[in-house]
Formats: structure tokens, sequence, C-alpha cells
């Protein structure tokens, strides 16, 4: 009798096993197939919502079939505390898997409204948009200048909304005064910014910020980036550069960053003016000059006069020998490259070519000949823009 007591528990076991173990596989599929979303959805996760509430608000809207098995997967995966605060897309027929990665890897929010108050060279403006789920594209709602516009009633309606995203971009070639002096009209930030970084700390690029943001942590924050970027920089520079420290070859990229807007050109450029160092030439670039007036307070709005060519500043690389003492903006990642590891060229000179590139030379006479052709190619803009102006 207890053989057969004992071979109906084995018996009774292994099906448990074979059960569970059928009830796991079928669990683990369910985490990993397509889901039932016929649609893409904004979801939005608020600051301190924990997995259960996000979960249960996913199967409500359909894109999860059962909030429990996709609670049990982001246990298994050790992902459970990892969820993000933000707005995210969770596409047609995502999975529990996919869902769980969109809402818990980089915490950059991917949908809803989004604010961009974008630092450029000229001026800075702010961006309300909003992400169109059917087209995939951002669609502008509002757009007005920081500090000069008034506010405009869509940006008012929204200004609350706690599922805004709030971003800060932040152009290359900005100076460190412009950062700051924008940063204190942004009306959803917070803190005083008592001095200005050193130029050329500052790394360019977008950053995610909250209503309330102490300004002096985006600064903090730009700082370590810029930071870290040059490190990495210096530490996989080219051999045999006229630098003798990283914040000389800082120094360069910034120029580079004022003398080019075309990405291709940056390394030649680069290369021009570590030929002319290595031979002693001075750098004769008008970004220094003007950054010598300016101190990087706005723009000049205006072309050099010979006098500010001759006058004897720090800046001016007219007159002085080699670097300028301190960088003239805040250089991008792709310009300190540059910097670092520039074409390998015999140029000494460029001159603008007319189509927002430059032509280089290797000898004055190509250089002055290029001039001529620049000069001939002005005159002729200047022509048409008169002629335009004269048929309004």
């Amino acid at each position: 009798m207890w053989r057969s007591v004992a071979s109906n528990a084995l018996t009774l076991f292994i099906v448990i096993l074979v059960g569970v173990a059928a009830l796991v596989a079928w669990g683990r599929n369910e985490f990993v197939a397509p889901g039932p979303l016929t649609e893409a959805i904004c979801l939005q996760v608020e600051r301190g919502a924990s997995l259960s509430a996000v979960s249960r608000n996913l199967e409500e809207r359909g894109a999860i079939t059962d909030a429990r098995i996709f609670r049990i997967g982001a246990e298994y995966s050790d992902r459970a505390d990892d969820l993000k605060f933000g707005s995210f897309v969770v596409p047609a027929s995502a999975s529990m898997s996919q869902v769980l990665e969109a809402i818990t890897a980089t915490g950059r929010s991917t949908c809803g409204r989004d604010l961009n108050f974008r630092i450029g060279v000229t001026r800075s403006d702010v961006v309300l948009s909003e992400l169109d789920l059917t087209s995939k594209t951002n669609r502008e709602v509002a757009r007005f200048d920081a500090g000069v516009d008034p506010l405009p009633p869509e940006y008012l309606e929204v200004s609350d909304d706690p599922a805004l995203v709030f971003r800060i971009t932040v152009a290359e070639g900005v100076t460190s005064w412009q950062v700051v002096d924008a940063l204190k009209k942004a009306d959803f930030l917070q803190g005083a910014l008592e001095t200005v970084p050193p130029e050329g700390s500052l790394a360019p690029g977008s950053y995610e910020v909250e209503r309330g943001t102490e300004r002096g942590a985006i600064i903090a924050e730009m700082t370590e980036k810029q930071a870290a970027v040059l490190a990495e920089a210096w530490a996989n520079r080219a051999e045999g550069l006229p630098y003798a420290s990283p914040e000389e070859a800082l120094i360069m990229a910034s120029i580079i960053e004022k003398e080019t807007a075309v990405p291709e050109e940056r390394g030649r450029v680069a290369s021009v003016f570590v030929n002319r160092m290595r031979q002693g030439m001075r750098l004769q670039t008008d970004p220094t000059v003007i950054y010598g007036i300016t101190n990087g307070e706005g723009v000049l709005g205006r072309g050099l006069r010979q006098s500010e060519l001759r006058r004897e500043t720090p800046f001016n690389t007219y007159v002085i020998d080699g670097l300028p003492p301190t960088p003239i903006a805040n250089p991008g990642e792709a310009s300190i490259h540059a910097a670092m590891n520039p074409d390998t060229t015999d140029y000494l000179f460029f001159v603008a070519d007319g189509t927002g590139g430059h032509a280089f030379a290797q000898t004055l006479d190509e250089h002055n000949q290029n001039v001529a052709r620049w000069r001939r190619i002005e005159a002729e803009q200047g022509a048409a823009e008169q002629s335009g102006a004269e048929g309004d």
C-alpha cells in the first residue's frame, strides 16, 4: 500500500512540476510575444509612480495582456526598480519586454509635449512641440524669443502640465556669457547664477531638465560633460601637436568651431592652424579679434574695421603670436576632436568660397587668387541684393 501511495505522490509531483514548467513557459512567451496594441500610445509615468500602478495603467489602456506577468517579468529581469519618470512611446504590437525597456532604459522622454529652450549664437528661442504618434514627427505648437516676446497662449495653457518635457539645447559655438544670460530668462528654472563659467568649459548639446531645476545644476552638468570630452580627446590625440596642455587644445577647438560650420571641413581648418603654429606664423583669424571686442557678450553685428585688426589685444591673432589666452566659445565634441586629430595637409590659408565652405591653399599666391575669387562673389551677391531691394 505504501508503495502505491508513494507512486501516486511521485506522479502528482511530476504533474505539478510539468504544470509549473508549462505555466512558466507560457508566461515567458506572453512576456516576449507581440502585444495587443493596434496603435501607438504615449504613456506618462509620473514621479514616484510604482511598477504596480504603471502595469495596471498599461493593462487598462490595452498595451499589455496581464499586469501580473508584466510585474513578474520586470522582477525576473531585475528591472523592477529601474522605472523612469517621463512620457514614453509604446509602439503598436510592442511586447511586454519592449514596453519594460521603454520605461526603464534611458529615462529620456520620447513623446508628449516638449518645450525646447534653444540657446543659439545669435538668439535664444523657445519651441513648444508635440509628437504626432501617427506620423512620428514633431508638430510645432508655438515659438517665441525668450525674454523678448510675450508668452503665447499655447505655452501658458501647458506650462503647468506635469507631463511637459523641458529641454535645454545649447548650440555649438555659443559663449559662456550667452549660456548664463539665456538660462536667466528660462522661467521654468530657479536659482541665481552669480558668475560666468570659464569660456569653453560648457559642453554644447541637449539636456533634459525638470521644472524648478537649479540653473547652477545645469551649468555643473555641462561642465562635467565638457571635462570628460576634453580628457578623452586629449588621451587619444595625435602625436606632435603644438599644444602644451588640454587647455590649449580647447582654445584651438573653439577657434575651429567659430571658423567653419561645415562638419567635413573641421579637420582641414585645424590643419591650417596647426601648420601655422609649427612654422611660427600668426593664426590671423577674425573670430579671435571679434571676441577681443565683445568679450563674448553677444555678437558684433558688423564687419571688422581695419583699425580693429591692427589694435593690440590679448585676442588679436593678427598681432599676437600663438594662441589667445582663453577659448573664444564653447566648442562641440567634433571641433575638439578636430583640434586633437587634425587632417594631414600642407595648407596654410583658407577663405570663404561662396558656398558656405572654404577654399584652402598651400601658397600665398594661390590664396590671393582664392581671395580675389571670393571678392568677386561678394560683389555679385551685393549687386543681386541691391537689385532685389530696388525691385521691391
